[in-house]
């Protein structure tokens, strides 16, 4: 008989769910079968570290006197541009935010050694943020100038929002020119020189859940070290790709849309992030739970990273002029042995994202569903599933004549 996620909540309340780990709920599955995993395991929690470009933090600083109205003027946190035009005190700052005077890549490849992403951490650790802001004054706010210190501890609010987290399985990233190009996807050597790839695989939350059965809108979920739920779909959510007999996508696929208080996340999972030549970013630590309702989801959590298949795309010309081509595919099991074939070469793998929190992270989720400090919550709406016929869609530029 299938259960519920009320009923797993009271095991979980009472002290008597059985919780396993991804990679945990695989090998009970091979030993034992789907049925018998099923019968025994009631959440299945899930991990992943990585670089997740599309994040920022918005804030509500609170009125000073006399007032400001920030929005129309121009703020900067650390020195880093805020999106100020939301209302008097409420600022908005993204992940890939640079200073006004970083060189970018004026002599290539930039150093991008702190942008909004660095921010985030240290804002999350504490520390003291200098705002600097200066706008027009009006009868309501006359005040046009600010420049104090912020502190996470001294704002209204301070949220984490997070427009595409958690990719369903990524690209491999290679380089068939003949020089070293430098990506978010890391330091690329010439002529297949290496091969980087960003994904938990089989611990990935997206790839344990491949259907989108339990994780969706209103889902609970470890975020950055505090707790934070699925408020939408990921920008670029693409569920209508290639799939293995396992339904486990084939190409990058779904995104999540993430929020949650900052206040009680750790910037031990929320950590700024310099990609040499390319920009800012920020390490996000997620961990989504999977209720086991019934076999089928005991089934698809106990995928592998054999069972996981990647794309291997050139970066140097296939993918910055938008090309379709595949090099061909890769599990992640081959991945995570340190090299690869493309061809007839043998070319060293490394990884953006960290096996090791991913771990970490789905071992602490773990440990607070079992003390009772963490329930799973039922979706309000399920994800837009391959069904659907969302794909990503290209820009369509339709060139404006003068």
């Amino acid at each position: 008989m299938p259960r519920t996620i009320q009923e797993i909540n009271e095991k979980i309340k009472a002290g008597k769910a059985v919780v396993v780990t991804a990679e945990e709920i695989t090998g009970i599955v091979k030993k034992k079968g789907v049925g018998k995993a099923f019968q025994e395991v009631d959440v299945v929690t899930t991990g992943t570290f990585g670089p997740m470009c599309s994040s920022g933090m918005y804030l509500n600083i609170g009125h000073t006197k006399p007032r400001i109205k920030l929005g129309g003027g121009t703020c900067k946190l650390n020195g880093v541009p805020a999106y100020c035009g939301l209302a008097a005190v409420d600022l908005f700052l993204g992940a890939a935010q640079l200073p006004d005077d970083d060189p970018r890549n004026k002599i290539h490849p930039g150093g991008f050694r702190y942008g909004g992403g660095h921010v985030i951490e240290e804002f999350v650790a504490g520390k003291d943020i200098e705002l600097e802001a200066s706008t027009y004054g009006t009868d309501c706010y006359p005040r046009r100038e600010l420049r104090s210190w912020l502190n996470i501890k001294d704002v209204n609010e301070a949220v984490l929002f997070n427009i595409r987290n958690a990719y369903q399985n990524y690209n491999v990233a290679v380089n068939l020119s003949d020089k070293a190009i430098f990506t978010y996807m890391g330091i690329l050597k010439p002529r297949l020189g290496n091969a980087n790839y960003c994904s938990a695989g089989v611990l990935s939350p997206l790839l344990n859940d491949p259907l989108y059965r339990t994780i969706g809108i209103g889902t609970r979920l470890f975020l950055g070290g505090g707790e934070g739920f699925v408020s939408w779909q990921g920008t670029q959510h693409n569920p209508s790709v290639p799939r293995t007999e396992r339904e486990v996508p084939r190409r990058p696929a779904g995104t999540l849309c993430v929020i949650g208080d900052l206040k009680g996340m750790d910037a031990r999972y929320l950590r700024g992030v310099s990609m040499y030549g390319y920009g800012t970013s920020l390490g996000v630590g997620i961990g989504i739970p999977i209720p086991i309702l019934d076999e089928e989801m005991a089934f698809f959590t106990s995928v592998a990273d054999e069972d996981i298949l990647a794309p291997i795309v050139d970066y140097s010309k296939g993918y910055p002029e938008l090309k379709s081509d595949v090099l061909g595919e890769v599990s992640y099991k081959d991945l995570r042995s340190g090299k690869i074939t493309i061809g007839n070469k043998e070319v060293p793998t490394g990884p953006l994202s960290s096996l090791t929190k991913a771990r970490e992270i789905a071992q602490l989720l773990k440990g607070r569903i079992e003390k009772g400090e963490f329930v799973l919550t039922e979706a309000v709406e399920r994800l837009p599933g391959k069904e659907s016929g969302i794909t990503f869609k290209a820009f369509q530029e339709r060139p404006i004549e003068r």
